[in-house]
């Protein structure tokens, strides 16, 4: 069957209605134009796009400065965000810098439009800044602009993101604070964002130990496993939380004086970011002093309690009357320890040091007070390496390193005293000398301190006695313990 003749009729009919609708419209046009006066004619149009708004694909989320009297997460988080994301060719930036930052801060200028993309959506930000009539401050403002069919993505993953993305940033450039008692070179409440804590408990400087895991003096296979256990634990927010566990972490230091346990705790202070609390027991009298101080420090923290063995001996001092509450007990601490902790903040680490761990109270030392017992053990080869490495900038030296390799097992010597021979001098068949002429006079001194103990005659007075031998860091002492 032959539709032709019947479409053409059809086509015609549509077209004729079309040319006599556009003619009336024209005509309509003409008159408006005409009669109407320019003003209706504005609230006209305005009205007919109000009925009739126009199909648009972009969707703009506002980001304001303050949420209350509180600063927006969001904005904070995108304002450090984009700092990342400026295009190279801008022509204004915007710069600050504060004492807790390493680096001047960057940021766009208001009006300039910054670009990013996240999973094929592509998102335009605009600082936005004006003065409200009549006000004083400023109000500023981010406008977040994107195809509004990704609005779930955006809202419920792109923003989370850059939020994550901000704190590692932030993180990253942080200096890590020392806290301590009455100090008085910064207040706690310097900080730009109000984490100091203690009211005036806790001052704090910089802390600008540049000790990091690299250059830490140690074997590798127990810096690895320190580093394993950090990364562990900060991890595991959600699984302390599952468990109803205080989310803390205790760590025991113990070794020879010189060994490397000061430059430990700055290692994984600058590893893990987080401020240091060094805590010195004998200026506290009390445990509800005690109680008070440790309350008063931060999240993401380490709070170091050193030569725990000495501070230990404190525990029966009473400045009052009995029951006076002004007494410090070893009770105390360890109170505070097992049950204070989880309602004093999370992310914590404690770290205990001491010269000698058999002089502890066991109470102190089982699983849940002091998690990991590392020992600080005297300069090894692969130790003194680093050590070559850091103070003179040699891997090798092909006379030298030899002598030493076949002088230090056994020569019980310090990374400190080697780093202090290393100091003397930056030629290094200097200083590699001095090493050599230390480890020689430490064999020897080593030597006779043994042969002294095996020639002494409490050896033989005691012969029902226990002769004890032991390392002091800077040789040998010999003591006699009588069995009951």
């Amino acid at each position: 069957m032959n539709y032709l003749p019947e479409f053409q009729s059809t086509a015609t009919t549509l077209f004729s209605a079309y040319t006599s609708v556009a003619a009336t419209m024209m005509l309509l046009l003409s008159i408006t134009n005409e009669l109407i006066p320019p003003p209706l004619k504005s609230h006209i149009s305005t009205f007919i796009h109000s009925l009739f708004p126009p199909l648009s694909t972009h969707l703009t989320i506002i980001v304001d400065e303050l949420s209350g009297m509180s600063r927006n997460q969001v904005y904070a988080a995108a304002e450090t965000y984009l700092a990342t994301k400026i295009n190279p060719n801008a022509e204004r930036l915007r710069v600050s810098k504060n004492p807790r930052h390493k680096s001047i801060n960057v940021g766009i200028d208001k009006n300039d439009d910054v670009f990013d993309s996240f999973k094929d959506v592509l998102l335009t930000w605009k600082l936005v800044s004006f003065k409200p009539q009549g006000g004083n401050s400023e109000k500023k403002f981010f406008e977040l602009s994107f195809d509004k069919k990704f609005k779930e993505t955006v809202i419920n993953e792109y923003l989370p993101f850059v939020i994550e993305k901000a704190k590692t940033i932030k993180e990253c450039d942080r200096v890590v604070k020392l806290y301590t008692t009455g100090c008085t070179i910064y207040d706690s409440f310097d900080d730009e964002e109000g984490e100091g804590g203690g009211g005036g408990l806790w001052g704090y400087v910089n802390l600008d130990h540049s000790a990091t895991f690299d250059t830490l003096a140690m074997e590798f296979e127990m810096k690895r496993s320190i580093i394993d256990d950090l990364d562990r634990f900060v991890r595991r927010r959600e699984y302390y939380k599952k468990v109803g566990k205080a989310w803390k972490r205790g760590y025991l230091l113990y070794g020879p004086p010189g060994t490397g346990k000061s430059s430990l705790i700055a290692a994984m202070a600058n590893y893990l970011k987080f401020d240091v609390y060094d805590l010195e027991l004998s200026g506290i009298y009390s445990d509800s002093e005690l109680r008070s101080i440790l309350v008063s420090t931060t999240n993401r923290s380490i709070i170091v309690i050193e030569d725990i063995d000495c501070s230990v001996e404190m525990q029966d001092r009473d400045y009052g009357d009995e029951g006076s509450n002004t007494k410090l007990t070893l009770s105390g601490l360890l109170n505070f320890i097992d049950g204070l902790w989880s309602s004093c903040g999370d992310e914590r680490i404690i770290i205990f040091t001491t010269n000698h761990k058999d002089k502890i109270d066991p109470a102190l030392l089982r699983p849940g007070r002091m998690d990991m017992h590392i020992h600080m053990s005297y300069c090894t080869n692969n130790s003194f390496k680093i050590l070559a490495y850091n103070y003179l900038g040699i891997n090798e030296h092909p006379r030298l390193f030899g002598e030493i390799e076949g002088l230090i097992e056994d020569s019980k010597v310090t990374p400190a005293e080697i780093a202090e021979e290393l100091m003397r001098s930056e030629e290094p068949d200097v200083a590699l000398e001095g090493v050599v002429n230390l480890l020689k006079r430490k064999r020897i001194e080593l030597d006779e301190a043994v042969k002294d103990v095996e020639e002494s005659p409490i050896k033989h007075e005691e012969a029902d006695g226990v002769l004890h031998v032991e390392e002091n860091g800077y040789g040998w002492t010999s003591s006699s313990a009588r069995k009951d």
